[in-house]
């Protein structure tokens, strides 16, 4: 486990603190401040009683003294007012604090996660990883705003009051403070059973979250099969999971609560039997019995809040144990030291070496020896069934994943000693199941490349066949496509992603798929666009019809991970082999 790993819970957040430490440290000294001043009401109020009200000379006091009575109740009111004003800075303070601290991590854990590999992906799912990012931090923002601010008020007043206590008469302040230890102690039990229930609760939560990300993002799904109803008693049965979850851990406080209440509601009854028995004897006066009963609150209450404060801060422990789990990973797939600096512009050429590839998670290999070569401005067409292995390979050139055995090499370069960056940005990727974000149709294709101008942008929609249903368009390429494309064609939204790969001007081009919803005439139209590609370009195509497969240069065919057959349209069709069955299956020969 690396350093950073081992780091404690509050010492992430002191780090996380950084250029504001001395403004947070500043409100918790106010908070010290405003409880030791909770001392000078009692205080003012035993010197009133004493002097004024039932001393030896009271009366003469009222007197002589009438104005010391006034500057005591002054005081009382100024100090008052004062502390108010001390409290209502330090909670703009605290919150302030929290409020930069909050935005700071949220920051980093958006990076952290932008720069994951898709192995991260593939282990957290998207609801759970929302929850990380809202409810989980505002967990953590709490403890900062309000757990730690509780805790060292209640320690401040417990202690400032009892210090108060044993100045006054400490034999009276020992009688009402042996009480405490047994409460201590209740809160340890309540601590030790509290913990284990926040981690559940918080995995329920994530779950229900997931559940509700992955039926919002599946709504067309949903209304296909007409299977409102059945999402509906899904989602409740997690919801009702998470609220019996929650209701669980919220009332194992109310087992423990009735003890500690008791315990502290003892303390009057001590202060009434033994200070009592102290006033008749004259070991203390009514103002300091009065200064007692006035500030046994500041003992008893730090002593009840104790059970929230743990509460709350199990709930951030488990919150913070997801957070930092972000906060400290680091992807797997990265720039190796000393990596090669390439020219900004690949050839092209691609080869694969004995290449071999097994998912971390998987028990088989997906690509058993494979090895071909592609050379600059070729075509590559990749065809085989379902399964075989062709997504996976093509994701290895652009290093989504690492080959297991073997090479991938760009231009005589293991892409594993390339900058991520150079590799990544000379490569155009668009994909079967396509990702439209909620813009412009313009902005969608100029993704890649913000600086690709509207002549451009409409150039490489014509590439793609997608200028001539564009146009009919609302507002043509400033029309709003919508959340991942909604209203638009299976077939629309694959050419506008294949236009935004084209608008990077890549070296390398990966299609995965990215026909499969047009129809055979716009198909024509693709891939007479790709023929007219006014840069060079590699072109590495997996298909599933032979008409896309039949116009690349070359064709290799897997199986099971296995290239098994490899060459041109003609040379395949004469092989008689399984792509020849396709090609009879597909023209109904």
């Amino acid at each position: 486990m690396k350093e950073k790993e081992k780091r404690s819970k509050i010492s992430w957040l002191w780090e996380n603190m950084k250029g504001y430490r001395c403004l947070y440290v500043i409100g918790l000294v106010g908070t010290v401040v405003y409880n030791v001043m909770q001392l000078t009401v009692p205080f003012f109020t035993q010197q009133i009683v004493d002097l004024f009200l039932t001393g030896e000379e009271a009366a003469a006091n009222l007197t002589d003294k009438r104005g010391l009575f006034f500057q005591l109740l002054a005081a009382m009111i100024l100090l008052t007012l004062l502390r108010t004003l001390i409290v209502y800075l330090v909670c703009m303070d605290v919150e302030y604090v929290s409020q930069k601290m909050l935005y700071r991590i949220r920051n980093y854990l958006f990076e952290k996660i932008e720069h994951q590999d898709m192995m991260f992906y593939s282990a957290l799912g998207t609801g759970d990883l929302m929850t990380r990012m809202t409810g989980d931090l505002d967990a953590v923002r709490h403890m900062v705003a309000w757990v730690v601010r509780t805790i060292v008020e209640s320690l401040s007043l417990f202690f400032a009051a009892a210090a108060y206590f044993l100045y006054m008469d400490w034999l009276l302040a020992l009688c009402m403070l042996a009480i405490a230890p047994l409460i201590f102690l209740i809160i340890i039990l309540f601590k030790n059973r509290v913990a284990p229930q926040h981690r559940t609760l918080r995995e329920k939560l994530s779950r229900m979250n997931t559940a509700a990300q992955e039926n919002i993002a599946g709504n067309r799904v949903v209304k296909a099969f007409a299977r409102e109803n059945y999402e509906i008693e899904k989602f409740d049965a997690c919801n009702k999971d998470y609220a019996e979850t929650n209701k669980k851990t919220a009332l194992t406080w109310l087992v423990y609560f009735p003890y500690v209440e008791t315990l502290a509601n003892l303390m009057p009854v001590v202060l009434l039997a033994v200070g009592g028995f102290f006033i008749i004897g004259g070991r203390i006066t009514m103002g300091e019995y009065v200064a007692f009963s006035g500030l046994i609150w500041a003992i008893a209450n730090p002593m009840r809040q104790l059970g929230n404060v743990m509460n709350e801060f199990q709930r951030f422990s488990a919150a913070s144990e997801k957070v930092m789990e972000i906060y400290y990973s680091e992807p797997e797939i990265v720039d190796r030291p000393g990596a090669v600096d390439l020219p900004e512009r690949f050839t092209g050429r691609i080869e694969f070496k004995n290449v071999s590839f097994q998912y971390a998670d998987g028990n088989l290999p997906v690509l058993h020896n494979v090895t071909f070569t592609v050379n600059p401005g070729e075509t590559l067409a990749i065809m085989g069934e379902t399964g075989c292995g062709k997504t996976s390979l093509i994701q290895l050139i652009p290093r989504f994943y690492e080959a297991t055995e073997g090479e991938v090499l760009v231009d005589g370069v293991n892409v594993q000693d390339m900058k991520l960056k150079q590799l990544r940005s000379n490569i155009g990727l668009a994909t079967q199941d396509v990702l439209l974000y909620s813009d412009t149709i313009d902005g969608n294709i100029a993704y890649g490349d913000s600086h690709v101008s509207q002549k451009e942008v409409e150039k490489f929609a014509r590439y793609s066949a997608a200028s001539d249903f564009i146009s009919r368009m609302p507002e043509g390429y400033e029309t709003i496509v919508g959340e991942r494309g909604v209203g638009l064609s299976g077939g629309q939204k694959q050419r506008i992603s294949l236009a935004r790969a084209l608008a990077v001007r890549p070296s390398i081009l990966i299609l995965d798929d990215t026909t499969s919803a047009v129809d055979l005439e716009t198909e024509k139209q693709i891939q007479h666009g790709l023929a007219e590609l006014d840069f060079s370009c590699t072109k590495i195509v997996i298909a599933q019809r032979i008409s896309t497969a039949k116009a690349a240069d070359r064709i290799i065919v897997l199986q099971d991970g296995r290239i098994t057959e490899a060459g041109s349209h003609e040379e395949l069709v004469a092989k008689k082999g399984y792509y020849y069955s396709l090609v009879q299956l597909q023209t109904g020969a």
